[in-house]
């Protein structure tokens, strides 16, 4: 018997949801990236015919794994394979020896043995419960041509335990079944426990529960579903998250159904329960949701549930019913990061190198024998001291090149001291430069990258004294610090006669007595001479813009240290807290009294937007980081674009840092600027219609969230390939289809085919009139 083994991987995206759609890249089943050492078997009859040669498409020994002796039909062998990490698999299927794609050797039949931690087995089953496997494991068959798929993204759940799911009926009739087909515990009483299933499997349900994204299964087979006045489940749902490591959680994600016409509604309240230790108690203080409920949008939704950063092992929650009917599809936790970073690298070197695979195969797809992994063959410390002088002597190499690139880089520098100009982080050294002019970027006080204007406007601007008026340092009241950055702080300050100060024709806008607040950014005593030079241009270039829709500088205090710029602050903060706190406007939320906001107001800001970035755009200045928390507003809803949303602690994570020194906001960059460093007009359009999204989705979700940000960096990679392989955001349900086409545009791959910000306030602004 001649064999290849052939896996298909499919793995999460951020946050530990998986979306099996997307990430079939190459594992190295083909090229040798998967290793020899990690494929073990049974037996093998000729050194030539061992478990390292059953790859894919190749002649390496005999080209095939062949077990050992005659075989009878009730024999079986195993192919057992580590996988070195957490990885979510869809398909798996067989090759018969290559022989140059005309050997005939192949197995009838095999069985699937999975185990998540190398201890624990398992046996996959197929939707309608059969051991015995074919090819695909979630859809139609696979004709790549490798291995395919990612890592798993963890979030570190091992099981969760929740009542059975049960049937929706008629009398006589049933209608839907929504069990959880796929779970991989234990099913006794009535309820499930001890492994995972549907609720991880990153198929997220439709709008109809009737229907379904995959094939030949029935109606309501995405969701996980109860009735309200049903034994075990009356008025409440109690389910069970258990996690490999203690973690701080900060919020849980839960896709429900909102099918109201049939009785079907997200949940009203969730009450969450702690245990920071396996042998701990549950806390006595628990965390309580209440949601806001919707009767006027069918369309299924995440649920997010803020955890207030509890640390736990385990988590308990009771979800409460709204109607008659509760459904999930997914649940995933976002967490932050572990106590120590020596307790995350011991967990995860323990939890990443026991991922196996066993195939069992069978010579008669009759017999149904059970597979166990392979006895221990006393190498083991052998392996582990090889891999330790192996990474050890990786690391020196490493060191040893970044040494010399270190000295060679001082070398050129003493050769050619203007030569100090940097490529992007993610740039390669021989990309080409693609800016429309020659762009300078200013680094501003607070670590964030100021407007990037055209070169020729800096000097420009530095050979003429444009500069805000002083205003008395002694006036300005602090109230509290907005954020910090490399450089400086920005504060909240209280600007004790600053109307006067300004005169007639002042921008401030009638404050009917009350304090006039103002953001006040100030360089730290110890920033750099070049810090101070781009403060100082900064100031320049701030006193330039004029527009509705943009900050403006009002004064400055610079004749002494510390230096500071006074610019406009709105009271509503900016927007993506303002959207994140509210709900779409209904009858509910009136009756309520719940912040609310129309789509009438959504489409006033997008327009708004539009036009402050229309007008940087006629300087050819550059933002290089639009989005909703760098738009402020004031309680008239006036939207004026800023810069200040890096230096916030509160949107840290919107930013990737690179090598420890670039902080870039990716989830908002085109391909481009991601790439090869290409910041443009065009660059932040796409910015645009990513912000656009955020405001139809009212900043509940971070863009992407499904990916993390290895898989944003890889699918600006599809991108820059066009071979429609690339991840989009999806249409908000909120969103009129005329506007989301108005986003695609705005993510089109080659910039002459993205719109101008010009034509998007032009085609933006009729919508806000119907």
């Amino acid at each position: 018997m001649h064999l290849f083994l052939l896996l298909i991987l499919h793995a999460t995206a951020a946050d530990g949801q998986i979306d099996p759609a997307h990430c079939r890249y190459a594992l190295g089943m083909e090229d040798g990236r998967i290793r020899d050492q990690d494929i073990t078997a049974s037996s093998h009859w000729y050194q030539t015919t061992g478990p390292q040669y059953a790859r894919f498409n190749r002649e390496d020994g005999d080209g095939a794994w062949c077990p050992e002796g005659q075989l009878e039909p009730t024999d079986s062998q195993y192919l057992q394979v580590d996988l070195g990490r957490l990885t979510f698999m869809t398909v798996v299927g067989t090759q018969g020896r290559f022989a140059r794609n005309s050997g005939n050797e192949f197995a009838r039949a095999y069985r699937l043995n999975y185990s998540r931690d190398g201890v624990t087995w398992k046996t996959w089953k197929n939707r309608l419960g059969s051991t015995v496997s074919g090819l695909d494991l979630t859809g139609p068959d696979w004709t790549g041509p490798d291995w395919t798929g990612c890592g798993w993204a963890d979030d570190g759940l091992i099981s969760y335990d929740a009542p059975e799911g049960q049937l929706m009926m008629r009398p006589g009739y049933l209608i839907a079944s929504l069990n959880d087909s796929t779970y991989d515990g234990t099913h006794e009483r009535r309820r499930l426990s001890g492994g995972l299933g549907q609720l991880t499997d990153g198929v997220v349900g439709l709008d109809d529960f009737l229907r379904s994204r995959q094939y030949h299964v029935w109606p309501g087979y995405d969701y996980l579903g109860w009735r309200n006045d049903s034994a075990g489940t009356q008025g409440s749902v109690e389910m069970e998250f258990s996690f490999e490591r203690q973690k701080n959680f900060t919020s849980m994600k839960v896709h429900s159904n909102n099918m109201f016409s049939r009785g079907v509604k997200i949940f009203s309240s969730v009450t969450c329960w702690f245990k920071p230790r396996l042998t701990a108690g549950w806390g006595a203080e628990p965390v309580v949701f209440k949601t806001v409920l919707d009767d006027r949008n069918p369309s299924a939704r995440y649920v997010t549930v803020p955890l207030n950063q509890q640390t736990a092992t385990s988590i308990r929650c009771r979800f409460t019913f709204a109607d008659v009917w509760m459904m999930f599809s997914e649940i995933s936790f976002q967490s932050g990061k572990t106590n120590t970073n020596k307790q995350t690298n011991t967990q995860t070197s323990v939890h990443l190198s026991s991922n196996v695979i066993t195939l069992v195969f069978l010579l008669c797809p009759s017999v149904h024998p059970s597979a166990s992994a392979p006895p221990d063959d006393g190498k083991t410390p052998v392996l582990i001291g090889c891999l330790v002088t192996i990474i050890l002597l990786l690391v020196l190499i490493i060191f040893f090149i970044l040494w010399c690139q270190y000295v060679c880089k001082v070398l050129e520098k003493v050769r050619n001291p203007a030569a100090n100009q940097k490529p992007h982080p993610l740039t390669r050294r021989d990309a080409p430069h693609y800016a429309e002019t020659d762009i300078v970027r200013l680094q501003g006080v607070t670590g964030s990258n100021m407007y990037a204007v055209p070169a020729l406007t800096v000097d420009s601007l530095t050979r003429k004294d444009i500069s805000a008026a002083e205003f008395p340092r002694q006036q300005l009241i602090f109230r509290e610090k907005l954020g910090e950055g490399q450089f400086g702080e920005v504060h909240l300050c209280e600007a004790e006669g600053l109307p006067e100060f300004l005169g007639e024709g002042s921008p401030l806008p009638e404050r009917d007595g009350r304090a006039v607040l103002v953001a006040v950014k100030q360089l730290r005593a110890d920033a750099t001479a070049q810090a101070r030079n781009d403060f100082l241009k900064e100031i320049k270039i701030m006193s330039r813009l004029n527009d509705a829709n943009i900050i403006r500088l009002l004064c400055v205090c610079v004749t002494s240290d510390p230096l500071c710029m006074v610019t406009e602050y709105m009271e509503n903060g900016d927007l993506h807290m303002f959207l994140s706190q509210r709900e779409m406007e209904s009858t509910l939320t009136h009756a309520n009294n719940i912040p609310s906001v129309s789509l009438s107001d959504l489409l006033h800001m997008s327009v708004q937007i539009s036009s402050g970035m229309a007008y940087l755009a006629s300087l050819n200045f550059v933002h290089r980081d639009l989005a909703s928390r760098n738009c402020l507003l004031d309680r008239r809803l006036t939207i004026k674009i800023a810069d200040f949303g890096m230096s916030r602690n509160l949107y840290s994570s919107d930013y990737y840092r690179i090598q420890g020194r670039a902080v870039l906001p990716i989830r908002w960059m085109a391909w481009e600027s991601i790439l090869l460093g290409k910041f443009t007009t065009a660059s932040d359009v796409w910015a645009f219609g990513v912000t656009l999204w955020e405001i139809f989705t009212l900043c509940k979700e971070q863009p992407y969230s499904l990916l993390s940000d290895q898989q944003v960096i890889q699918n600006t990679g599809e991108f820059f390939r066009n071979q429609g392989r690339q991840i989009f955001l999806y249409a908000p349900p909120l969103c009129p289809p005329s506007l989301f086409e108005l986003m695609m545009r705005c993510w089109s791959r080659d910039l002459p085919d993205r719109p101008t910000f010009e034509g998007l306030f032009q085609a933006l602004r009729p919508h806000v009139h119907q």
